[in-house]
C-alpha cells in the first residue's frame, strides 16, 4: 500500500510540474561530479538534452590507488523539473558497467587478494541544479547504485553515491 501512495504522489508531481514553464535546460554540459561512491571520486560529466525537460547524463570515473584499479561508466536519463529562476530539480534512472581489481594485501598476516572483476549497476537519481547566468551549472544529487552482476563487493551491493556537480553549458 505504501508503494502504491508514493507512486500516486510522484505521478501527481510528474504531471503537475509539466504545466510549469520555466527554463530550457542546456543543449549540453560538461564539467565534474565530485561524488564518494566506492572510493571513484570526481567522474567526468556529460549532459546532453533530449527535449525541453529531458536530458542524458554520461559519466565516467576511474581510479587508480594503492588498494585498486577501476573504472565505472554510468548512464542516466534524466527528466527536469523547473522550480524558480534558474533552481531546477530532477529525477531519473539508468545504469552502468566497470571494472575493479584489487592489491594483493595481508589479512591475518597471510596474503590476501579480495574479489574484483567486471560489475554491472542499476542505478536512480535525484537531485537540484541552480543555472546561473553564465553558463555554470551546479547540481547536488543523490544518486543510490545497485549491483547485479559482479564479484565480492559488487554483487548484490547498495550503495548511495551523493555528488556535488560542477558543469560548463553551452
Amino acid at each position: 500500500m505504501k508503494i502504491l501512495k508514493l507512486f500516486i504522489f510522484l505521478a501527481f508531481c510528474t504531471v503537475g510540474t509539466d504545466f510549469v514553464h520555466g527554463q530550457e535546460i542546456s543543449n549540453h554540459a560538461i564539467g565534474l561530479r565530485l561524488g564518494e561512491s566506492d572510493g571513484y571520486g570526481a567522474e567526468i560529466s556529460y549532459q546532453k538534452s533530449i527535449g525541453r525537460y529531458n536530458r542524458l547524463e554520461i559519466d565516467l570515473g576511474w581510479r587508480d590507488s594503492r588498494e585498486y584499479d577501476a573504472f565505472k561508466v554510468a548512464v542516466l536519463y534524466h527528466w527536469v523539473r523547473p522550480i524558480d529562476g534558474g533552481l531546477q530539480w530532477y529525477y531519473g534512472f539508468g545504469g552502468g558497467l566497470g571494472d575493479a581489481n584489487f592489491e594483493l594485501t595481508l589479512r591475518d598476516n597471510e596474503a590476501f587478494q579480495p574479489d574484483g572483476g567486471f560489475f554491472v549497476f542499476a542505478a536512480g537519481t535525484v537531485g537540484i541544479e541552480y543555472s546561473f547566468d553564465f553558463p555554470l551549472l551546479l547540481s547536488l544529487d543523490l544518486r543510490p547504485e545497485l549491483g547485479l552482476i559482479g564479484y565480492g563487493d559488487f554483487d548484490n551491493n547498495l550503495d548511495f553515491d551523493i555528488g556535488l556537480g560542477v558543469r560548463y553549458q553551452f
